[in-house]
């Protein structure tokens, strides 16, 4: 009798499931330390295996054939949620919702929660993080309080399943996937084989009861959603939370949505009490005061949002051989090309000068289409005058110094004419220097209409440049 072989041993990376033949401290594909484990590779996969028919329901049909069904959605009181979702929550989709530490994660889904609880709708929140008393306070403080919202604080799989068949909620909240455990897999909570034993339970559950689940996930230090990269495909839709803990300002991104768009951005501030919606931020990037030297506003695109941003520059002699350039807001290397051009460009003599450019209201630029108005702003902090509030820019500029078009123009005109900008330069100026002119003859219209002052007191004697 021939002997039965067994099975061989092999070794795959649980984060990217990458295979090698023996063990290695570092995965050869993502190059994550410690993934590699141990798994016993079968030969011949098809030995012993007996293919199931399908049913009739079941079977193979053509595509022309297969009725569609719009997925019904509830929505979760949250208005810009429920945008970045797409309307609203489907029944047995798991939802993952990822941030850095303290930037408000927990703070919203209680106040979905709240929100769904005071709809009629049974709510079971599981914090396997915080004790039950912890998150009582936080309700008490941001108004959380309903009867039908229940909470547990719960790191064990099967007695937060025990919870699920005891509450028989309408919408599962449980905060965080990598602080839950099973005893049905090796590691410690926050493992990948915990993590991924975890999401599948909670999805396989999400999918029987038709129950939406809504999970927090925590990020890594490069701000990677941590744990297996399987959890993110597991899951029905991805939402990232964004924020600076300077700023008050936060928004939730769709990375991911099964049954929604992509690109919509909720917008929403934290205060005292809570979490709050921000329906139309458009006057948080703007400055009120009167028009100065070096401030030029952008409209930028934040999903499908079109924002005004008001991007302020400042130049100094500078006092060491090198000198500085600062940015906040926008990217260094964008703006260290937007000098070159300027100076190469517009004749605009700026080697010998400290930079420094900013966003006002905390918000981050990445996009090209503020190229413009950064290079607007800077040569007007020095030439010295004052681009009017009524001036809005945007454009992408290449090395030739052409203006380029860019997505969304359309979107764009018609945000800053709703906001009472009047004069908006783009691509059709085609030439940075020709923007330029075109900006300083508004300046120097509005200056004699006493809207927007010259602003020269401030450069003393120095000859101001003309271009």
């Amino acid at each position: 009798m021939a002997a039965t072989r067994k099975p061989s041993t092999a070794y795959r990376c649980t984060e990217c499931g990458w295979n090698s033949v023996k063990w290695v401290g570092r995965c050869g594909e993502c190059q994550q330390w410690g993934t590699v484990a141990e798994v016993a590779e079968q030969t011949g996969i098809l030995r012993g295996f007996t293919p199931n028919a399908p049913t009739a329901e079941r079977a193979a049909r053509p595509i022309t054939d297969v009725a569609t069904i719009e997925a019904p959605r509830r929505p979760t009181g949250v208005g810009e949620f429920d945008r970045v979702l797409g309307g609203g929550l489907v029944a047995g989709a798991t939802i993952l919702l990822s941030g850095e530490p303290g930037v408000g994660k927990s703070t919203l889904l209680l106040e979905v929660a709240a929100r769904a609880a005071r709809s009629g709708r049974r709510v079971l929140y599981v914090s396997a993080e915080e004790s039950t008393a912890q998150v009582r306070l936080r309700a008490e403080r941001t108004g959380a309080l309903h009867d039908e919202l229940f909470i547990a604080s719960e790191t064990d799989l099967a007695t937060l399943v025990g919870q699920i068949d005891q509450v028989v909620p309408t919408l599962l909240i449980v905060d965080s996937v990598q602080t839950v455990s099973s005893s049905l897999s090796e590691g410690l909570a926050g493992h990948p084989s915990q993590v991924r034993e975890v999401a599948a339970t909670l999805v396989r559950i999400a999918k029987e009861r038709d129950l939406p689940v809504l999970i927090v996930g925590h990020v890594t230090k490069d701000g990677t959603i941590a744990g297996p990269r399987l959890l993110e495909h597991l899951v029905d839709v991805v939402c990232h939370f964004e924020g600076d803990r300077q700023t008050a300002l936060r928004f939730v991104r769709a990375l991911k949505n099964r049954f929604g768009p992509t690109d919509e951005v909720g917008c929403f501030e934290m205060t005292g009490d809570g979490i709050a919606e921000v329906p139309d931020p458009s006057g948080l990037f703007l400055g009120h005061g009167t028009p100065v030297s070096g401030s030029c506003v952008t409209v930028a695109l934040e999903g499908r949002r079109a924002l005004p941003v008001e991007i302020q520059a400042l130049v100094n002699p500078s006092s060491t051989p090198n000198p500085r350039r600062v940015v906040n807001g926008v990217d260094s290397s964008r703006v260290a090309m937007i000098l070159a051009v300027l100076e190469r460009r517009a004749g605009l003599k700026l080697s010998a000068l400290d930079v420094y450019v900013s966003t006002v209201g905390g918000v981050r630029l990445t996009e090209p289409a503020a190229d413009l108005a950064i290079a607007l702003a800077i040569a007007s902090a020095l030439g010295e005058f004052a681009i009017p509030h009524e001036v809005a820019a945007v454009g992408e500029l290449s090395l030739s110094g052409e203006i380029r078009a860019v997505a969304q123009l359309s979107q764009r005109r018609t945000e800053a004419s709703r906001l009472g900008f009047v004069q908006f330069v783009d691509a059709a100026a085609k030439h940075l220097p020709t923007a330029l002119d075109t900006v300083r003859t508004h300046a120097d219209h509005a200056a004699r209409r006493g809207l927007a002052p010259l602003d020269r007191h401030s450069r003393g004697p120095r000859d101001v440049p003309e271009f």
